[in-house]
């Protein structure tokens, strides 16, 4: 590359952001793999969204470097770090390539070389090419000035490890920043830099005691160690994860028979606590024999793994299983059950004892009465559990609840002594009844009937309390009594992500925030692959506490687990809305099909075109969704929410015959004579229900409704931060500035509470727009 003389009048530089990439070891590789990993490396480059953004503008210099490439972005700082992550990550599917990238921001210039062609100058494409000359394969590292800039953004801090100074061209020495996340960039020190420490660590043993070199050679192993990525040895040996039994019955539709075996020596396994088990969610996308089990154990974090096949010929049963350990990929312990229906729980038994034994595991009186336990003596009514637990876990939706809850409804019906079928009935009425989905079946009386009468016939039963918990919590709105039930169903079920998860929702309901993190992290460990769980923790807890770089963290993990899922992209566009953060969120929705109804994404999308103040694109969105509900039946909890938001955006948009239409239907679908759903029982109703009279101008209706709400959710930590944040909304519209003024310090402060981003963009707030009070919250630090 050609750098122009300092003297030369007629040179103009600009501040390029500078990403220099190159293949490790390019040097050593047969002429023919040269030229495929250049092409391959260019075809990862030309492929991240940052590159082809930058080059439709025109914002982009490419200059191919031999064995790289030198990108110069004219946009922001952010723009070279950004590609350099989509690059790491579509580098995780080519091993074979080893590449390493640098990043500066400084003057470059356009000139023209000796061949008089197009080149690129300065010290920016010096100093990036210096900056990753100090790294080695996948570092991703940054100059100090660019790590300067960055660390200004919450959402890169957690990304950025100083590694100090490293000696370059003509034994210059500059500033290097790390980069790297989970499993993006390289987290180890760069050899150039360990050199240069060990040079400087030469100097000063010279000079020290031998006992001081003793320590310090200590204290070296130490920081070492800690860098060393997590292997199967240190994990506990008691932990397993038990991967989907194969269905090798020539009926295929038995399929759901495999999936019921599995889950059921699953279950009885998670009841023991000595182990460690992980849930059935973070392994049901493995094969049933997988050919990398060291790998998979890696994942999941276990020293354990156990496979099996199920075959179903009638009432005859096979079921193959085997336990093998993952770091060496040995079989501990193998057998074959053949067996009648009438006899498949003995099966169940025996293996859970026989891997207790294997691994160790201390078991209690009560945990050897549950791995022996018959759920029922009745195969009919446990096939028809069986049926509904595989709807229940393989699909989702409401449809899905519905059929699942059916088939329970059947197993009970079959054998009304089936407690866990009971239990499972309880919960899933539970859920349906929240959502206000097939109100007739799914009643407040109907939901209790089922979770006393398990509780009744098995009260010792972990799944009997996880019902009595999901009514108290659902229902009821009894948090104190739910989580009470949810204590006494760990007790029985340690190894239950989902009882740990429903557990930390509850507390953060009571304001217990401390302990639900607790509960969560645990629920972590032993779902560690469950990008639902993931995102809850995220969504639900670390954005509701503003750590929106956790939050971002932990989407990126999901994102690797499930990177075509649309619920991730609207997850992570959920989290750039309350940073407002809107053209990041507008991309991430783009990723979504725009014909999706996913109540998540039609919800982001709703919120961001209002924001955007584009109010019939949100009107058209949110239409489409109610129109998709089923004729004749009232619309659901979410559409009622979402139908409100369109009475306000045809308000907006400056049609108040329409918005009236519109604020009127709403208050007829959310039906404020049903006290069912207007005590704290139904998901916010009351908050909406005050927002929807505001939206029909009676002042005193709202107001009194959005008091109202404040004490039904006085004890509720996500809702009653709702409730305050519409009767401040509430009062701005009726010309109480400085009672809504004086709410928002709160709101900005509590839990779950209001973002700053909220109120630069809520066209709720416009009343307060022009109030300087007001306009400082907005000004601000950002979230």
């Amino acid at each position: 590359m050609t750098i122009p003389s300092e003297q030369s009048s007629d040179v103009k530089f600009e501040i390029g952001h500078v990403l220099f990439i190159d293949i490790v070891g390019y040097s050593k590789l047969m002429i023919n793999e040269q030229s495929e990993q250049i092409q391959k490396l260019k075809e990862i480059v030309r492929g991240t969204e940052q590159f082809r953004l930058a080059e439709a503008e025109g914002k982009l210099l490419r200059l191919p470097t031999g064995d790289g490439d030198a990108l110069v972005f004219r946009t922001s700082p952010e723009a070279p770090v950004l590609c350099a992550l989509e690059i790491s990550k579509a580098l995780k599917n080519h091993p074979e390539l080893q590449v390493r990238m640098g990043i500066h921001s400084g003057p470059v210039n356009e000139v023209t070389d000796l061949n008089e062609q197009a080149n690129i100058a300065g010290a920016g494409i010096n100093i990036a090419q210096r900056v990753m000359n100090c790294g080695d394969a996948d570092h991703i590292l940054l100059s100090k000035r660019v790590a300067d800039d960055l660390e200004h953004y919450p959402q890169w801090r957690s990304l950025l490890h100083d590694l100090g100074e490293c000696e370059v061209k003509h034994g210059v020495r500059i500033g290097v920043t790390n980069l790297y996340r989970d499993e993006i960039g390289n987290p180890r020190i760069p050899n150039k830099l360990l050199a240069l420490r060990k040079r400087r660590a030469n100097l000063r043993w010279a000079m020290l005691a031998a006992a001081v070199l003793l320590t310090a050679a200590i204290v070296a192993a130490f920081l070492v160690s800690r860098r060393l990525p997590r292997t199967i040895t240190d994990v506990s040996e008691k932990s397993i994860a038990v991967l989907p039994f194969e269905n090798l019955s020539d009926d295929k539709s038995n399929a759901y028979f495999a999936d019921g075996i599995q889950d059921e020596i699953l279950t009885r396994l998670s009841k023991i606590a000595d182990l460690k088990v992980i849930s059935r969610i973070s392994t049901k996308n493995y094969k049933s024999t997988p050919t990398n089990l060291p790998e998979i154990a890696r994942q999941l974090g276990v020293a354990h793994i156990l496979e099996g096949s199920v075959q179903k010929s009638g009432s005859a049963i096979r079921v193959n299983v085997q336990l093998i350990k993952a770091a060496n990929d040995s079989h501990l312990w193998a057998d074959t059950f053949d067996r009648q229906l009438t006899d498949i729980f003995s099966v169940e038994s025996e293996v859970a004892r026989a891997i207790a034994d294997q691994l160790q595991a201390k078991l209690t009186g009560q945990e050897e009465q549950v791995i022996a336990d018959k759920p029922t003596q009745n195969p009919a009514a446990y096939d028809a559990y069986l049926r509904g637990l595989s709807i229940e876990r393989a699909q989702s939706g409401f449809d899905a609840a519905k059929t699942a809850g059916a088939a329970y409804a059947e197993a009970v019906r079959i054998d009304p002594s089936f407690a866990l079928a009971w239990a499972s009935l309880a919960i899933i009425r539970s859920r349906l009844y929240l959502y206000g989905v097939d109100a007739t079946t799914n009643t407040a009386a109907a939901t209790r009937e089922a979770a006393d009468k398990a509780m009744s016939l098995q009260p010792e039963l972990a799944e009997a309390w996880m019902a009595q918990a999901a009514y108290r919590y659902r229902l009821s709105r009894d948090f104190r009594g739910a989580v009470q039930a949810y204590e006494e169903a760990s007790k029985r079920f340690p190894n239950s992500s989902h009882i740990l998860t429903e557990w930390a929702v509850v507390e953060t309901r009571l304001g217990s925030w401390d302990k639900a993190e607790a509960h969560w992290r645990k629920a972590m460990d032993l779902d560690p692959r469950n990008s639902g769980l993931l995102s809850t923790v995220a969504i639900e807890f670390l954005s509701r506490l503003r750590r929106f770089p956790e939050a971002h963290a932990l989407l990126d993990r999901v994102s690797e687990i499930s990177p075509d899922d649309q619920w991730i992209h609207a997850a992570k566009a959920d989290l750039f809305l309350g940073e407002g953060r809107l053209d990041e969120a507008a991309k991430e929705l783009a990723r979504i099909p725009t014909d999706s109804l996913v109540d998540a994404v039609v919800s982001d999308r709703a919120q961001l075109l209002t924001w955007q103040r584009q109010f019939d694109g949100a009107i058209a969105v949110i239409e489409r969704k109610i129109n998709a509900a089923t004729p004749g039946e009232p619309l659901d909890e979410w559409n009622k929410i979402l139908l409100m938001g369109a009475a306000y955006c045809h308000e907006w948009a400056g049609r108040p015959e329409q918005a009236k239409a519109t604020f009127t239907r709403t208050l007829h679908e959310i039906n404020p004579s049903n006290e069912a759903v207007l005590a704290p029982k139904g998901f916010g109703m009351p908050v909406y229900l005050a927002l929807t009279y505001a939206g029909l101008g009676e002042k005193d209706k709202a107001l009194e409704q959005a008091h109202l709400a404040i004490e039904q959710y006085a004890d509720d930590g996500w809702v009653k931060p709702d409730a305050e944040a519409a009767l401040a909304q509430i009062q701005a519209r009726f010309g109480d500035t400085d009672a809504a003024i004086a709410a928002i310090p709160h709101l900005l402060e509590v839990p779950a509470g209001t973002t700053r981003a909220d109120l630069r963009y809520n066209p709720l707030w416009d009343p307060l727009r022009k109030d300087r009070r007001f306009q400082k919250f907005c000004e601000e630090e950002r979230d």
